[in-house]
């Protein structure tokens, strides 16, 4: 058994010049210091330093250890920090969109809950700009949503491109309006695809607006046309038609995440968090 006080003495012991400046610096005998290291050597059965009255060195085994007793010690470290560290208590209120919700997000969530399970997550769901207007009215402390284009509000922490989606093996009819799944206004979405369209000189119609993604979702899986969601967002169910690169080719979508000026310990962890997360744009 690695006993993390065996190792910790062997660290300082093979970064100092003796077993006596070794329990100098961990306020130990030498005595001490000498019957750890014989004990962790017991224990791995390995010799773990050469040493005579002169010299002090660590044999091949000593410096293997060496590795793995700095990142065990380490770990050791940030356990008692954590469990050591009062516990959390509060509510967050937390905003995000459904793409993200069924997306990525989940995972972050879940990791805060590790963290602080005594926290309250009060979790909203919905379109960006109603979002943004019950975050500027105070009802929400954090959200992630998509900004618009010259929007400055926010950090961003994810891009992802748009996409056309429809049901597997869907082909086109480029001669006919293109049947359009879109989300309601206002919606970054909904305004980058009927501007690329506008743009490009084609015709749609919109044949279903939902207030969510997961109802463009399925109104798209049961055929109705063609929907436009992040690239996050294919499955076996909603797939690229197979005449796609026939179609206008989207702007990517940028996510951010703005926190009240004022945010609580809770969700300034939850922040911490997503910016840690793999969401975050390095």
């Amino acid at each position: 058994m690695l006993n993390p006080i065996w190792l910790k003495t062997f660290v300082t012991v093979a970064t100092s010049s003796s077993f006596t400046e070794a329990g100098r610096r961990l306020g130990l005998t030498q005595s001490s210091v000498s019957d750890h290291i014989r004990r962790l050597e017991e224990s791995t059965g390995r010799r773990l330093f050469v040493r005579d009255t002169h010299s002090l060195a660590l044999t091949a085994d000593g410096e293997s250890l060496l590795v793995h007793a700095r990142l065990i010690l380490e770990a050791h470290a940030r356990a008692e920090a954590q469990l050591s560290a009062p516990r959390l208590r509060g509510r967050v209120r937390f905003g995000t969109s459904d793409d993200l919700a069924m997306g990525p997000l989940p995972d972050m969530l879940a990791a805060f809950r590790n963290q602080h399970p005594e926290v309250e997550l009060e979790i909203t769901i919905g379109l960006t700009s109603e979002l943004y207007r019950r975050f500027d009215n105070g009802d929400l402390d954090l959200i992630v949503g998509k900004r618009w284009p010259g929007e400055q509000r926010g950090q961003p922490i994810l891009r992802v491109p748009l996409v056309w989606l429809g049901r597997p093996e869907s082909v086109v009819d480029l001669s006919q309006p293109l049947p359009l799944i879109l989300l309601p206004e206002p919606s970054v979405t909904r305004a980058a695809v009927l501007n690329t369209l506008g743009v490009a000189g084609y015709h749609w119609r919109i044949v279903c607006t939902s207030g969510s993604h997961a109802g463009c979702m399925a109104a798209a899986r049961g055929g109705l046309g063609l929907t436009v969601l992040p690239q996050t967002m294919m499955s076996r169910e909603l797939s690229l038609p197979l005449n796609h690169a026939s179609l206008p080719v989207f702007p990517v979508v940028e996510y951010v995440v703005l926190g009240a000026r004022r945010l609580s310990r809770p969700a300034d962890s939850l922040l911490q968090i997503l910016l840690a997360s793999e969401l975050y744009l390095r």
